[in-house]
């Protein structure tokens, strides 16, 4: 398919015992490119490594071809108390680097609160403001918060570049608000959870296909259509499965919606066609 997940957490620990098995199964699954998320200043500087890496020796299919990986940095809401100078001056260094495509991930999550909302909104303008100077897109997180979101990146979007609002779960009028501040919206597995991800079917099918964007967010939201042998935890090959449930949803055939999202990644992150050779 030649599909480009634009959030994967590979920092994760959870993937430092197979994390060349993991890339060998995204390219076997048509996976060209990965953007790595960076939601900490320590998973950042992690996140630009690997995608600064020579390629992984287990990765040998096809051919010997492994995704192209990018990476962004941010402060994750969750981490917002933690924002400080030493944090801005960090993220500016990374951003000089041509792999690192866009700042966040940031914003705000008002549905587990690990960090006062006035801290949040601190973090977060301090990073729309970050990106502003950098014209870097944003790589944005909203949950519970999108009053206070909107208000923000309302009045910041003016100086901004290009902005996705990631793992998007909210209601129609909030894809309208998104969509009328001209920001893209990624889609995840949440999409193929035939419970709680009906809702999201409905709201995905008012997305233009020109704004749309998707991602695994792994190793979390694996999606429930993955085969029974994937245990728990998400990975970048899956992401075939949330191309596959969007397709659906809206009518479109796979071919159509992989074609649209992958052009609409590279033009969103400056990125170049096709994967790389070790």
């Amino acid at each position: 398919m030649g599909l480009i997940d634009i959030g994967a957490n590979l920092a994760h620990d959870s993937f430092d015992a197979d994390r060349d098995a993991v890339l060998a199964r995204a390219a076997q699954a048509g996976v060209e490119a990965i953007v790595v998320t960076g939601s900490s200043l320590d998973s950042s500087r992690k996140a630009l490594a690997l995608a600064r890496a020579p390629a992984f020796a287990g990765v040998t299919e096809p051919a010997g071809v492994t995704p192209a990986l990018y990476a962004t940095a941010g402060l994750h809401p969750h981490h917002a108390s933690e924002y400080s100078a030493a944090h801005e001056a960090a993220f500016r260094e990374l951003a000089q680097d041509g792999k690192l495509v866009a700042l966040g991930e940031c914003g705000l999550d008002y549905f587990r609160m690990l960090a006062p909302a006035a801290e949040q909104r601190r973090a977060f303008v301090a990073q729309l403001t970050l990106a502003a100077e950098l014209t870097k897109p944003l790589f944005l997180h909203q949950r519970d918060a999108h009053a206070d979101f909107l208000a923000i990146l309302k009045e910041h979007r003016g100086q901004l570049a290009e902005v996705v609002v990631h793992c998007f779960t909210d209601t129609a009028a909030a894809r309208d608000d998104c969509l009328a501040l001209d920001c893209y919206i990624g889609i995840t597995g949440w999409i193929c959870d035939e419970r709680r991800g009906l809702p999201l079917r409905e709201v995905a099918r008012g997305i233009p296909l020109d704004r749309l964007l998707v991602e695994t967010d792994s190793p979390y939201l694996l999606p429930r259509s993955a085969p029974k042998s994937a245990g728990r935890r998400n990975e970048p090959m899956y992401l075939p499965e949330v191309v596959r449930a969007l397709a659906l949803a809206r009518g479109e055939s796979e071919a159509e919606v992989a074609a649209a999202t992958t052009a609409n990644a590279r033009r969103f992150f400056g990125v170049g066609v096709g994967a790389v050779k070790p």
